[in-house]
């Protein structure tokens, strides 16, 4: 891609933000590009459908991927109006997104009231001092999906 074509993504992505804080939704907006060809875009629809984990960029990976039959978006590039947050981040390495541009960062969603930087921090801090508790706790049985899923011989690997 060249530096044009980043613009004119990035440029759009920006577009789908303004029009969702025109239709009550956040201020997020994504797409994915790849070889030059729009694959889908996405609008951050938390607080419309009440689900937490609809931010723009995992809209726009979900359509993606149905739009294209696979679960893989390698080669395509992620461009979104803000920086991706954790969650977001983590949906386009699941996705094998090759590239992501950002417009916005995350101390701009943070003057805008969306502070992803706690969750960048939290990462970054020992488990025993989070707020919240992640534990594991180990049955004899916890390996057993793990062993059916490396004996099935159907599996898609991924």
């Amino acid at each position: 891609m060249s530096a044009t074509d980043d613009e004119r993504w990035l440029a759009r992505s920006v577009e789908l933000a303004l029009a969702n804080v025109e239709d009550g939704g956040g201020p997020f907006g994504a797409l994915l590009v790849r070889d030059g060809a729009l694959l889908a875009e996405g609008q951050n629809r938390v607080t419309r459908d009440s689900d937490p984990t609809a931010h723009a960029e995992v809209q726009a990976i979900r359509a993606a991927c149905r739009a294209i039959g696979d679960f893989s978006l390698r080669g395509a590039t992620l461009y979104t109006s803000c920086e991706p947050c954790p969650l977001c981040l983590s949906a386009a390495l699941w996705a094998r997104v090759e590239r992501v541009v950002f417009a916005a960062d995350r101390h701009d969603a943070a003057r805008g009231g969306f502070d992803d930087r706690v969750f960048y921090e939290l990462f970054e801090t020992p488990r025993d001092r989070w707020d919240v508790v992640v534990e594991g706790l180990r049955p004899s049985n916890a390996t057993t999906p793990f062993d059916a899923w490396l004996a099935h011989g159907g599996r898609t690997d991924y």
